[in-house]
């Protein structure tokens, strides 16, 4: 199904200025509403994340393991609405910018759903860094 099959409206209140790489808020209508459980960045059959795995590679592994599940549940990446994000370390988080940048583009092209990110102190992985939540309007 075609991300265009859903109405998805960023909102930005007047007077505010455009946010880079999210939206504050969507609408969105569709007839089927998925939610993702948070996402680490551990490819799937792999026990654990390797030791010293930088916060960048872990986000393009967490956000790919999001779409693998959304088109799992017949959805694609323009049918997200909402994400949210729980990293370790927001230093290491801006550092990764290049690559956390590289890894949206290509999972996610220009698409910027409504977005959330939080600094946590632990992950359910002891080497995780990154765990990626979304919400997806199928219709």
């Amino acid at each position: 199904m075609p991300a265009s099959d859903i109405a998805y409206t960023p909102i930005l209140p007047e007077g505010w200025p455009r946010p880079r790489g999210f939206s504050h808020a969507v609408v969105a209508t569709g007839t089927r509403s998925v939610r993702i459980a948070g996402q680490i960045g551990r490819a799937p059959g792999e026990a654990h994340i390797a030791a010293g795995t930088d916060a960048g590679a872990q986000w393009r592994v967490a956000l790919a393991n999001v779409v693998a599940v959304l088109k799992a549940a017949g959805g694609e990446p323009g049918h997200l609405v909402a994400l949210r994000a729980y990293v370790t370390d927001i230093a290491e988080f801006n550092a990764a910018g290049a690559a956390i940048g590289a890894a949206w583009g290509a999972t996610l092209g220009k698409h910027f759903p409504a977005m959330t990110l939080v600094q946590v102190s632990a992950l359910i992985d002891p080497h995780a860094k990154v765990e990626i939540e979304a919400d997806a309007v199928l219709p």
